[in-house]
Protein backbone atom coordinates (compact mmCIF):
# COMPACT_ATOMS: atom_id res chain seq x y z
CA UNK A 1 0.00 0.00 0.00
CA UNK A 2 0.95 3.39 -0.89
CA UNK A 3 2.20 5.07 2.16
CA UNK A 4 1.33 9.31 1.89
CA UNK A 5 4.69 11.19 2.00
CA UNK A 6 4.86 14.55 3.60
CA UNK A 7 5.51 15.89 0.06
CA UNK A 8 2.33 15.03 -0.73
CA UNK A 9 0.79 16.55 2.29
CA UNK A 10 2.87 19.64 1.25
CA UNK A 11 1.43 19.63 -1.91
CA UNK A 12 -2.56 19.25 -1.06
CA UNK A 13 -1.75 22.05 1.01
CA UNK A 14 -0.51 24.49 -1.39
CA UNK A 15 -3.52 23.02 -3.93
CA UNK A 16 -5.57 23.92 -1.34
CA UNK A 17 -4.78 27.03 -0.77
CA UNK A 18 -4.75 28.43 -4.24
CA UNK A 19 -8.04 26.80 -4.21
CA UNK A 20 -9.58 29.08 -1.15
CA UNK A 21 -7.35 31.74 -2.69
CA UNK A 22 -9.06 32.20 -5.71
CA UNK A 23 -12.45 31.07 -4.38
CA UNK A 24 -11.98 34.27 -2.03
CA UNK A 25 -11.76 36.93 -4.48
CA UNK A 26 -15.52 36.20 -5.45
CA UNK A 27 -15.82 37.24 -1.87
CA UNK A 28 -13.46 40.20 -1.76
CA UNK A 29 -15.13 42.10 -4.82
CA UNK A 30 -18.66 41.46 -3.44
CA UNK A 31 -17.65 43.09 0.00
CA UNK A 32 -15.06 45.88 -2.04
CA UNK A 33 -12.57 44.74 0.08
CA UNK A 34 -9.20 43.74 -1.18
CA UNK A 35 -8.06 40.12 -1.58
CA UNK A 36 -5.50 40.51 0.71
CA UNK A 37 -7.97 40.37 3.62
CA UNK A 38 -8.68 37.11 3.34
CA UNK A 39 -5.27 35.98 2.12
CA UNK A 40 -3.94 36.46 5.46
CA UNK A 41 -6.94 35.53 7.24
CA UNK A 42 -6.54 32.10 5.62
CA UNK A 43 -2.94 32.81 6.59
CA UNK A 44 -3.25 33.59 10.07
CA UNK A 45 -5.82 30.55 10.96
CA UNK A 46 -3.07 28.09 9.38
CA UNK A 47 -0.52 29.53 12.11
CA UNK A 48 -3.55 27.87 14.40
CA UNK A 49 -1.98 24.31 13.22
CA UNK A 50 1.80 25.41 11.53
CA UNK A 51 4.06 26.84 13.17
CA UNK A 52 6.04 29.45 10.29
CA UNK A 53 9.14 31.95 11.92
CA UNK A 54 11.14 32.20 9.00
CA UNK A 55 11.20 35.63 8.32
CA UNK A 56 14.06 35.45 5.46
CA UNK A 57 11.80 33.43 3.58
CA UNK A 58 8.71 35.90 4.06
CA UNK A 59 10.90 39.02 2.90
CA UNK A 60 12.23 37.08 -0.25
CA UNK A 61 8.94 36.12 -1.28
CA UNK A 62 7.46 39.26 -0.40
CA UNK A 63 10.06 41.30 -2.75
CA UNK A 64 9.38 38.69 -5.22
CA UNK A 65 5.96 39.02 -5.23
CA UNK A 66 6.27 43.10 -5.28
CA UNK A 67 8.42 43.09 -8.43
CA UNK A 68 5.04 41.02 -10.01
CA UNK A 69 2.82 43.54 -8.66
CA UNK A 70 4.57 46.67 -9.72
CA UNK A 71 5.26 45.10 -13.41
CA UNK A 72 1.92 44.39 -13.75
CA UNK A 73 0.30 47.72 -12.77
CA UNK A 74 2.91 49.40 -14.41
CA UNK A 75 2.35 47.19 -18.15
CA UNK A 76 -1.39 47.93 -17.38
CA UNK A 77 -0.84 51.75 -16.91
CA UNK A 78 -1.74 53.67 -19.99
CA UNK A 79 1.04 56.79 -19.96
CA UNK A 80 -1.31 58.86 -21.67
CA UNK A 81 -3.77 59.13 -18.61
CA UNK A 82 -1.11 59.59 -16.03
CA UNK A 83 1.08 62.49 -17.92
CA UNK A 84 -1.52 64.80 -16.87
CA UNK A 85 -1.36 63.75 -12.86
CA UNK A 86 2.17 63.17 -12.75
CA UNK A 87 3.37 66.21 -10.48
CA UNK A 88 0.67 65.59 -8.29
CA UNK A 89 1.50 61.29 -7.85
CA UNK A 90 5.12 62.62 -7.45
CA UNK A 91 4.72 64.76 -4.99
CA UNK A 92 2.06 62.28 -2.80
CA UNK A 93 5.46 59.90 -2.99
CA UNK A 94 7.30 61.95 -2.14
CA UNK A 95 6.24 64.70 0.27
CA UNK A 96 2.95 63.06 1.41
CA UNK A 97 5.00 60.23 2.66
CA UNK A 98 7.17 62.10 4.29
CA UNK A 99 4.65 64.08 6.04
CA UNK A 100 2.70 60.88 6.63
CA UNK A 101 5.96 59.27 8.08
CA UNK A 102 6.78 62.40 10.37
CA UNK A 103 3.23 62.48 12.40
CA UNK A 104 2.77 58.63 12.50
CA UNK A 105 6.67 58.49 13.48
CA UNK A 106 5.57 61.23 16.62
CA UNK A 107 2.32 59.75 17.49
CA UNK A 108 3.66 56.10 17.49
CA UNK A 109 6.11 57.53 20.06
CA UNK A 110 4.27 58.50 22.08
CA UNK A 111 1.68 55.87 21.57
CA UNK A 112 4.33 52.70 21.67
CA UNK A 113 6.18 54.30 24.20
CA UNK A 114 9.61 53.60 22.02
CA UNK A 115 12.18 56.51 21.52
CA UNK A 116 11.50 59.28 18.52
CA UNK A 117 13.51 57.60 16.22
CA UNK A 118 11.89 54.58 16.46
CA UNK A 119 8.39 55.89 16.15
CA UNK A 120 9.61 57.40 12.83
CA UNK A 121 10.80 53.98 11.80
CA UNK A 122 7.41 53.26 12.41
CA UNK A 123 6.27 55.95 10.26
CA UNK A 124 8.50 55.06 7.30
CA UNK A 125 6.78 51.90 7.17
CA UNK A 126 3.39 52.13 7.02
CA UNK A 127 3.66 55.69 5.42
CA UNK A 128 2.95 54.46 1.29
CA UNK A 129 0.09 52.96 -0.44
CA UNK A 130 0.05 49.71 -2.01
CA UNK A 131 -0.08 49.31 -5.34
CA UNK A 132 -1.64 45.37 -4.96
CA UNK A 133 -4.69 47.10 -2.79
CA UNK A 134 -5.25 49.82 -4.75
CA UNK A 135 -5.02 48.29 -7.85
CA UNK A 136 -7.46 45.39 -6.73
CA UNK A 137 -10.13 47.71 -5.43
CA UNK A 138 -10.26 49.86 -8.20
CA UNK A 139 -10.23 48.15 -10.15
CA UNK A 140 -13.86 47.61 -11.82
CA UNK A 141 -15.39 50.91 -10.20
CA UNK A 142 -16.24 54.16 -11.87
CA UNK A 143 -14.44 56.44 -10.04
CA UNK A 144 -13.68 59.39 -12.43
CA UNK A 145 -10.04 58.82 -14.50
CA UNK A 146 -8.20 61.57 -12.78
CA UNK A 147 -8.52 60.95 -9.19
CA UNK A 148 -8.01 56.69 -10.01
CA UNK A 149 -4.74 57.77 -12.39
CA UNK A 150 -3.16 59.68 -9.47
CA UNK A 151 -3.89 56.93 -7.23
CA UNK A 152 -2.54 54.16 -9.22
CA UNK A 153 0.59 56.15 -9.93
CA UNK A 154 1.51 57.50 -6.54
CA UNK A 155 0.75 53.64 -5.45
CA UNK A 156 3.46 52.41 -7.91
CA UNK A 157 5.49 55.18 -7.36
CA UNK A 158 5.47 55.79 -3.43
CA UNK A 159 7.59 52.90 -2.45
CA UNK A 160 10.88 53.46 -3.19
CA UNK A 161 10.33 56.48 -1.24
CA UNK A 162 8.90 54.59 1.55
CA UNK A 163 11.63 51.42 1.41
CA UNK A 164 14.21 54.30 1.29
CA UNK A 165 13.55 56.13 4.29
CA UNK A 166 12.81 52.35 6.35
CA UNK A 167 16.42 51.19 5.39
CA UNK A 168 17.79 54.89 6.27
CA UNK A 169 16.07 54.75 9.45
CA UNK A 170 17.36 50.93 10.87
CA UNK A 171 20.89 52.22 9.48
CA UNK A 172 20.66 55.40 11.76
CA UNK A 173 19.49 53.45 14.37
CA UNK A 174 22.68 51.28 14.41
CA UNK A 175 24.65 54.07 13.66
CA UNK A 176 23.60 57.24 15.11
CA UNK A 177 26.69 59.27 13.84
CA UNK A 178 25.54 58.88 9.98
CA UNK A 179 25.77 62.63 8.78
CA UNK A 180 22.27 63.53 7.45
CA UNK A 181 23.91 65.46 3.74
CA UNK A 182 24.65 61.43 2.86
CA UNK A 183 21.32 60.18 3.97
CA UNK A 184 19.95 62.96 1.43
CA UNK A 185 22.44 62.02 -1.17
CA UNK A 186 21.87 58.43 -1.25
CA UNK A 187 18.63 59.60 -1.04
CA UNK A 188 18.77 61.16 -5.06
CA UNK A 189 21.53 58.78 -6.17
CA UNK A 190 18.50 56.04 -5.25
CA UNK A 191 15.89 57.40 -6.82
CA UNK A 192 18.28 58.98 -9.86
CA UNK A 193 19.34 55.23 -10.86
CA UNK A 194 16.05 53.63 -10.56
CA UNK A 195 14.99 56.14 -13.17
CA UNK A 196 17.30 55.78 -15.61
CA UNK A 197 18.02 51.93 -15.41
CA UNK A 198 14.61 51.66 -15.40
CA UNK A 199 14.41 53.47 -19.01
CA UNK A 200 17.09 51.62 -20.38
CA UNK A 201 16.07 48.10 -19.03
CA UNK A 202 12.57 49.10 -20.62
CA UNK A 203 14.13 50.09 -23.69
CA UNK A 204 15.91 46.71 -24.04
CA UNK A 205 12.99 44.87 -23.11
CA UNK A 206 11.11 46.14 -26.26
CA UNK A 207 13.80 45.57 -28.57
CA UNK A 208 14.65 41.77 -27.09
CA UNK A 209 10.94 40.74 -26.96
CA UNK A 210 9.80 42.20 -29.87
CA UNK A 211 13.15 40.92 -32.01
CA UNK A 212 12.86 37.23 -30.63
CA UNK A 213 11.49 35.07 -32.95
CA UNK A 214 10.43 32.09 -30.54
CA UNK A 215 8.59 28.82 -31.54
CA UNK A 216 6.39 28.99 -28.39
CA UNK A 217 4.41 31.86 -27.67
CA UNK A 218 4.66 31.24 -24.00
CA UNK A 219 7.69 31.99 -23.41
CA UNK A 220 7.15 35.79 -24.48
CA UNK A 221 5.40 36.14 -20.89
CA UNK A 222 8.66 34.59 -19.67
CA UNK A 223 11.05 36.77 -21.29
CA UNK A 224 8.92 39.92 -20.13
CA UNK A 225 8.96 38.82 -16.11
CA UNK A 226 12.57 37.66 -16.65
CA UNK A 227 13.07 41.46 -16.97
CA UNK A 228 11.36 43.22 -14.95
CA UNK A 229 13.68 40.34 -12.40
CA UNK A 230 16.43 41.78 -13.81
CA UNK A 231 15.65 45.19 -13.67
CA UNK A 232 15.58 44.95 -9.93
CA UNK A 233 18.49 42.90 -9.04
CA UNK A 234 20.85 45.30 -11.31
CA UNK A 235 19.26 48.32 -9.65
CA UNK A 236 19.53 47.35 -6.56
CA UNK A 237 23.16 45.50 -7.26
CA UNK A 238 23.98 49.32 -7.97
CA UNK A 239 22.22 50.80 -5.33
CA UNK A 240 19.78 51.78 -6.89
CA UNK A 241 15.66 51.65 -6.23
CA UNK A 242 14.96 48.52 -7.40
CA UNK A 243 11.25 48.62 -7.21
CA UNK A 244 10.74 52.01 -9.05
CA UNK A 245 13.02 50.58 -11.71
CA UNK A 246 10.65 48.08 -12.02
CA UNK A 247 7.39 50.29 -12.15
CA UNK A 248 9.30 52.53 -14.60
CA UNK A 249 10.91 49.98 -16.94
CA UNK A 250 6.84 48.33 -16.99
CA UNK A 251 5.44 51.51 -17.92
CA UNK A 252 8.07 51.58 -20.98
CA UNK A 253 7.12 48.11 -22.25
CA UNK A 254 3.59 48.82 -21.32
CA UNK A 255 3.32 52.18 -23.40
CA UNK A 256 5.15 50.42 -26.45
CA UNK A 257 4.52 48.11 -29.64
CA UNK A 258 4.77 44.98 -28.23
CA UNK A 259 4.50 41.38 -29.27
CA UNK A 260 2.14 39.32 -27.71
CA UNK A 261 0.71 42.47 -25.29
CA UNK A 262 -2.21 40.40 -24.54
CA UNK A 263 -0.35 37.16 -23.93
CA UNK A 264 1.76 38.63 -21.25
CA UNK A 265 -0.53 40.71 -19.41
CA UNK A 266 -2.73 37.61 -18.68
CA UNK A 267 0.14 35.71 -17.74
CA UNK A 268 1.13 38.44 -15.75
CA UNK A 269 -2.49 38.75 -14.09
CA UNK A 270 -2.10 35.32 -13.48
CA UNK A 271 1.43 35.32 -11.82
CA UNK A 272 0.03 38.35 -9.73
CA UNK A 273 -2.71 36.74 -8.15
CA UNK A 274 -0.26 33.19 -7.11
CA UNK A 275 2.13 35.65 -5.63
CA UNK A 276 -0.29 37.86 -3.89
CA UNK A 277 -1.67 34.07 -2.08
CA UNK A 278 1.70 33.12 -1.39
CA UNK A 279 3.17 35.92 0.01
CA UNK A 280 -0.14 37.27 2.26
CA UNK A 281 -0.80 33.55 3.21
CA UNK A 282 2.88 33.80 4.55
CA UNK A 283 2.78 36.89 6.23
CA UNK A 284 -0.28 35.71 8.10
CA UNK A 285 1.15 32.46 9.40
CA UNK A 286 4.41 34.79 10.50
CA UNK A 287 1.57 36.24 12.78
CA UNK A 288 0.83 34.83 15.82
CA UNK A 289 -3.16 35.84 16.49
CA UNK A 290 -2.41 35.58 20.96
CA UNK A 291 0.27 38.21 20.08
CA UNK A 292 -2.21 40.32 18.43
CA UNK A 293 -4.55 40.88 21.01
CA UNK A 294 -1.83 42.66 23.66
CA UNK A 295 -1.74 46.06 20.90
CA UNK A 296 -5.52 45.92 20.19
CA UNK A 297 -6.32 49.38 21.79
CA UNK A 298 -2.34 50.88 20.63
CA UNK A 299 -2.95 49.71 16.68
CA UNK A 300 -6.17 50.61 16.44
CA UNK A 301 -5.52 54.26 18.10
CA UNK A 302 -2.87 54.63 15.30
CA UNK A 303 -4.91 53.27 12.57
CA UNK A 304 -7.55 55.61 13.32
CA UNK A 305 -4.57 58.50 13.15
CA UNK A 306 -3.20 57.20 9.71
CA UNK A 307 -6.73 56.96 8.08
CA UNK A 308 -8.26 59.82 9.52
CA UNK A 309 -5.27 62.03 10.56
CA UNK A 310 -2.22 61.86 9.17
CA UNK A 311 -3.03 60.58 5.02
CA UNK A 312 -5.73 63.49 5.00
CA UNK A 313 -2.85 66.04 6.22
CA UNK A 314 -0.22 64.57 4.01
CA UNK A 315 -2.83 64.50 0.64
CA UNK A 316 -3.47 68.34 1.64
CA UNK A 317 -0.32 69.26 1.90
CA UNK A 318 1.14 67.43 -1.16
CA UNK A 319 -2.12 69.11 -3.65
CA UNK A 320 -2.25 72.43 -2.01
CA UNK A 321 -1.21 73.55 -5.48
CA UNK A 322 -2.83 71.27 -7.62
CA UNK A 323 -6.34 71.58 -9.39
CA UNK A 324 -7.79 68.88 -7.09
CA UNK A 325 -10.72 69.96 -5.41
CA UNK A 326 -11.49 69.67 -1.48
CA UNK A 327 -13.87 66.56 -2.22
CA UNK A 328 -11.13 64.90 -4.84
CA UNK A 329 -8.53 65.46 -1.83
CA UNK A 330 -10.87 63.52 0.96
CA UNK A 331 -11.50 60.48 -1.79
CA UNK A 332 -7.61 60.47 -2.69
CA UNK A 333 -7.30 60.39 0.90
CA UNK A 334 -9.64 57.86 1.76
CA UNK A 335 -8.68 55.89 -0.78
CA UNK A 336 -5.00 55.97 0.30
CA UNK A 337 -4.93 52.26 1.01
CA UNK A 338 -2.11 50.02 2.84
CA UNK A 339 -1.07 46.25 2.03
CA UNK A 340 1.98 44.62 1.12
CA UNK A 341 4.40 47.07 1.02
CA UNK A 342 4.02 48.31 4.49
CA UNK A 343 3.96 44.82 6.12
CA UNK A 344 7.10 43.26 3.82
CA UNK A 345 8.70 46.36 5.31
CA UNK A 346 7.80 45.46 8.63
CA UNK A 347 10.26 42.63 8.32
CA UNK A 348 13.09 44.80 7.92
CA UNK A 349 13.98 45.03 11.81
CA UNK A 350 12.95 41.73 12.37
CA UNK A 351 16.14 40.85 10.17
CA UNK A 352 17.97 43.58 11.74
CA UNK A 353 17.14 42.47 15.23
CA UNK A 354 15.89 45.63 16.54
CA UNK A 355 14.90 45.73 20.41
CA UNK A 356 11.37 46.99 18.81
CA UNK A 357 10.98 44.61 15.88
CA UNK A 358 8.18 42.42 16.92
CA UNK A 359 6.33 44.75 18.31
CA UNK A 360 6.43 46.68 15.19
CA UNK A 361 5.43 44.10 13.24
CA UNK A 362 2.23 43.29 15.07
CA UNK A 363 1.35 46.73 15.03
CA UNK A 364 1.93 46.93 11.55
CA UNK A 365 0.26 44.49 10.48
CA UNK A 366 -3.15 45.29 12.74
CA UNK A 367 -3.09 48.55 11.54
CA UNK A 368 -2.87 47.34 8.01
CA UNK A 369 -5.83 44.71 8.16
CA UNK A 370 -7.97 47.86 9.81
CA UNK A 371 -7.36 49.86 7.18
CA UNK A 372 -7.82 47.44 4.49
CA UNK A 373 -10.98 46.62 5.86
CA UNK A 374 -12.63 49.87 6.84
CA UNK A 375 -11.49 51.81 3.78
CA UNK A 376 -11.71 48.77 1.39
CA UNK A 377 -15.58 48.50 2.25
CA UNK A 378 -16.24 52.45 1.94
CA UNK A 379 -14.13 53.58 -1.22
CA UNK A 380 -17.14 53.18 -3.69
CA UNK A 381 -20.17 54.50 -1.23
CA UNK A 382 -17.60 57.87 -0.52
CA UNK A 383 -16.74 58.04 -4.29
CA UNK A 384 -20.82 57.94 -4.69
CA UNK A 385 -21.65 60.28 -2.11
CA UNK A 386 -19.04 62.90 -3.42
CA UNK A 387 -20.18 62.86 -6.93
CA UNK A 388 -17.14 61.83 -8.03
CA UNK A 389 -18.31 58.38 -9.34
CA UNK A 390 -19.02 58.29 -13.15
CA UNK A 391 -21.87 55.99 -14.81
CA UNK A 392 -20.61 52.64 -15.61
CA UNK A 393 -18.65 52.36 -18.62
CA UNK A 394 -18.80 49.40 -21.50
CA UNK A 395 -16.88 46.72 -21.38
CA UNK A 396 -14.11 47.13 -23.98
CA UNK A 397 -12.62 43.77 -23.44
CA UNK A 398 -12.58 41.61 -26.56
CA UNK A 399 -14.40 38.60 -26.74
CA UNK A 400 -11.47 36.96 -29.25
CA UNK A 401 -9.01 34.78 -27.99
CA UNK A 402 -6.37 34.48 -30.53
CA UNK A 403 -4.37 31.45 -30.44
CA UNK A 404 -0.68 31.41 -32.47
CA UNK A 405 0.66 28.04 -33.72
CA UNK A 406 3.75 28.76 -35.53
CA UNK A 407 6.13 31.63 -37.02
CA UNK A 408 5.18 34.20 -39.87
CA UNK A 409 5.80 37.67 -40.68
CA UNK A 410 2.09 38.72 -40.25
CA UNK A 411 0.64 40.09 -36.97
CA UNK A 412 -3.07 40.45 -35.41
CA UNK A 413 -3.54 43.90 -34.28
CA UNK A 414 -6.37 44.88 -31.66
CA UNK A 415 -6.60 48.25 -31.94
CA UNK A 416 -9.33 49.86 -30.30
CA UNK A 417 -11.07 53.57 -31.39
CA UNK A 418 -11.19 56.39 -29.33
CA UNK A 419 -12.68 60.27 -29.74
CA UNK A 420 -10.92 62.35 -32.19
CA UNK A 421 -9.65 59.60 -34.63
CA UNK A 422 -9.84 60.23 -37.97
CA UNK A 423 -11.36 56.80 -39.33
CA UNK A 424 -14.52 57.67 -37.19
CA UNK A 425 -17.51 57.63 -39.52
CA UNK A 426 -15.86 56.61 -42.53
CA UNK A 427 -16.27 53.08 -44.80
CA UNK A 428 -13.39 50.33 -44.24
CA UNK A 429 -13.33 50.66 -48.18
CA UNK A 430 -11.93 54.11 -47.92
CA UNK A 431 -9.78 54.11 -44.62
CA UNK A 432 -6.88 53.92 -47.73
CA UNK A 433 -5.25 50.48 -45.97
CA UNK A 434 -2.67 48.78 -48.01
CA UNK A 435 -4.35 46.08 -50.21
CA UNK A 436 -2.43 43.36 -47.90
CA UNK A 437 -4.18 44.67 -44.78
CA UNK A 438 -7.55 42.78 -43.43
CA UNK A 439 -9.80 44.08 -40.90
CA UNK A 440 -10.89 40.88 -39.42
CA UNK A 441 -13.50 41.57 -36.94
CA UNK A 442 -15.06 44.84 -35.51
CA UNK A 443 -15.99 44.31 -31.95
CA UNK A 444 -19.08 46.76 -31.18
CA UNK A 445 -20.19 46.69 -27.40
CA UNK A 446 -20.95 43.14 -26.65
CA UNK A 447 -20.88 42.25 -30.81
CA UNK A 448 -18.94 41.18 -33.35
CA UNK A 449 -19.58 42.66 -36.75
CA UNK A 450 -18.15 41.03 -39.92
CA UNK A 451 -16.54 43.63 -41.81
CA UNK A 452 -17.38 44.79 -45.27
CA UNK A 453 -16.38 47.06 -47.56
CA UNK A 454 -19.08 49.72 -46.41
CA UNK A 455 -18.94 49.20 -42.34
CA UNK A 456 -18.68 52.13 -40.98
CA UNK A 457 -15.88 52.97 -38.41
CA UNK A 458 -17.47 54.20 -34.81
CA UNK A 459 -16.35 55.51 -31.76
CA UNK A 460 -15.66 52.84 -29.40
CA UNK A 461 -14.95 50.03 -31.48
CA UNK A 462 -12.12 47.37 -31.48
CA UNK A 463 -10.51 46.40 -34.91
CA UNK A 464 -8.71 43.17 -35.39
CA UNK A 465 -6.13 43.91 -38.27
CA UNK A 466 -4.83 41.15 -39.84
CA UNK A 467 -1.39 42.92 -41.94
CA UNK A 468 2.44 42.11 -42.50
CA UNK A 469 5.06 43.36 -40.07
CA UNK A 470 6.23 46.21 -42.23
CA UNK A 471 2.71 47.53 -42.39
CA UNK A 472 2.64 48.85 -39.03
CA UNK A 473 3.87 52.48 -39.50
CA UNK A 474 1.27 52.71 -42.45
CA UNK A 475 -1.41 51.86 -40.15
CA UNK A 476 -0.89 53.74 -37.40
CA UNK A 477 -0.74 56.73 -39.73
CA UNK A 478 -4.52 55.78 -41.17
CA UNK A 479 -5.62 55.15 -37.62
CA UNK A 480 -4.04 58.12 -36.45
CA UNK A 481 -6.30 60.98 -34.73
CA UNK A 482 -6.96 64.77 -36.15
CA UNK A 483 -5.69 68.30 -34.65
CA UNK A 484 -8.36 70.77 -33.96
CA UNK A 485 -8.25 74.31 -32.26
CA UNK A 486 -9.55 72.93 -29.45
CA UNK A 487 -8.07 69.41 -29.35
CA UNK A 488 -4.10 69.00 -28.35
CA UNK A 489 -2.42 66.27 -30.49
CA UNK A 490 -3.06 62.98 -29.09
CA UNK A 491 -0.20 60.72 -28.77
CA UNK A 492 -0.12 57.66 -31.58
CA UNK A 493 -2.71 54.82 -31.53
CA UNK A 494 -1.64 51.90 -29.94
CA UNK A 495 -1.42 48.61 -31.78
CA UNK A 496 -1.58 45.57 -29.63
CA UNK A 497 0.15 42.65 -31.47
CA UNK A 498 -0.49 39.05 -31.70
CA UNK A 499 2.03 37.14 -34.14
CA UNK A 500 0.47 35.09 -36.25
CA UNK A 501 0.88 32.61 -38.74
CA UNK A 502 -0.49 29.69 -41.41
CA UNK A 503 -2.92 28.22 -39.40
CA UNK A 504 -3.33 30.68 -36.79
CA UNK A 505 -7.10 30.85 -35.01
CA UNK A 506 -7.94 34.13 -36.11
CA UNK A 507 -11.42 36.12 -35.29
CA UNK A 508 -14.36 33.36 -37.37
CA UNK A 509 -15.59 36.62 -39.47
CA UNK A 510 -11.94 36.17 -41.07
CA UNK A 511 -13.07 34.50 -43.83
CA UNK A 512 -15.58 36.92 -44.62
CA UNK A 513 -13.04 39.79 -44.54
CA UNK A 514 -12.55 42.48 -47.40
CA UNK A 515 -9.53 43.72 -48.86
CA UNK A 516 -9.44 47.33 -47.96
CA UNK A 517 -8.31 50.18 -50.51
Amino acid sequence: MHLTTLTDYIIILLAGLLLVGVLSTKFSSRFGLPSLVFFIVIGMVLSRFIYFDNVFLTQLVGTFALIIILFDGGMQTKYVTIKPVIPSALSLATLGVLITTVIMGLCAAYILGVPLIDGLLFGAIVGSTDAAAVFSVLSGKNIKERITSTLEAESGSNDPMAVFLTVTLIEWIQHPDQPIIELFLSFILEMGLGLGLGLILGWLGVKFINKMDFDSSGLYPVMAVAFAILTYGVTSAAHGSGLLAVYVMALVLGNSDLTYRQSILQFNKGFGWIMQITMFTLLGLLVFPAQLYQIILPGLALSLILMFIARPIGVLLSLLFSKFGFKDMILISWAGLRGAVPIVLATYPLLAQLEHGQLFFNVVFFVILTSAVIQGATISPLAVRLGLANEAGSNTHSLLELVSLGKTKSEINHLHIHAGMRVIGREIQNLGLPEDVLVTAVIRGEQIVTPRGNTVIEEGDTLYILSPKTERKRIKEVFSFQETPFMPVVPEPELIKQPTEPGVNAPPSEQDSTKKN
